[in-house]
């Protein structure tokens, strides 16, 4: 059985670095998104990549190394999505609790390409630009791509 990432992003050299997952719902916690992680894990989703995150419009939640274990790891960050993606929503005339899955995909794919092609843009506010860099994903993105794949 295979299923569809919704996005994959590869390092410059072309290997597996992070898989994404978009998801439409909003006012999440840490451990719902770990169910949700474990649920994935369950139907043989996720392969062990370096990065794993799952995108809500109102938060990103981060795992970081996880191995994939049945037990429900919580996500090693957890950022502000609304504020690492308040330009789009702006231009876009959206909110986290009116974009749709299919918008918030098309923003993630905007975001994704930017920390590949400059990193963190100056706009993000300083806390969320500390996790992201403290994270290591944005290093591993510099000069990679993004894409779709299928995962079995």
């Amino acid at each position: 059985m295979s299923q569809q990432a919704d996005f994959v992003a590869y390092n410059q050299d072309g290997q597996l670095l992070l898989i994404a997952e978009v998801r439409s719902r909003v006012a999440t916690s840490k451990v719902w998104a770990a169910r949700l992680r474990r649920n994935l894990l369950a139907h043989g989703f996720l392969p062990e990549v370096p990065f794993f995150l799952l995108a809500l419009p109102d938060k990103f939640y981060l795992w970081k190394d996880a191995r994939n274990t049945p037990e429900e790891t919580e996500p090693t960050y957890e950022l502000n999505a609304t504020s690492l993606l308040n330009l789009y929503y702006e231009q876009g005339g959206a909110t986290p609790e009116t974009i749709t899955k299919q918008s918030l995909a098309l923003v993630l794919t905007a975001w994704l390409n930017t920390l590949t092609q400059i990193g963190v843009p100056n706009d993000v506010p300083q806390a969320d630009r500390d996790t992201l860099i403290r994270s290591g994903m944005v290093a591993a993105l510099k000069g990679g791509h993004i894409g779709f794949c299928t995962l079995t």
